[in-house]
């Protein structure tokens, strides 16, 4: 997995790590930083929404809708 930056969080009382590309964790930095959150709270509501995708998916499907829409 070149290139790809890991970061853990607590999500619904467990931890939990995420492996993403640097691209990723700056475009959800930004959304987070934006709608005035914290990251870990961002994380935890794709998480929350995500229908069966695992968390890294979710979370570049997120960015990329955020990008469309």
């Amino acid at each position: 997995m070149p290139n790809l930056k890991k970061r853990s969080f607590s999500i619904a009382g467990h931890r939990t790590s995420v492996a993403l590309e640097p691209e990723f964790w700056a475009a959800l930095e930004s959304e987070a930083r934006k709608e005035g959150m914290a990251l870990a709270v961002l994380v935890a509501r794709v998480d929350k929404e995500r229908e069966g995708r695992n968390l890294a998916s979710a979370l570049r499907v997120h960015v990329l809708a955020r990008a469309l829409g």
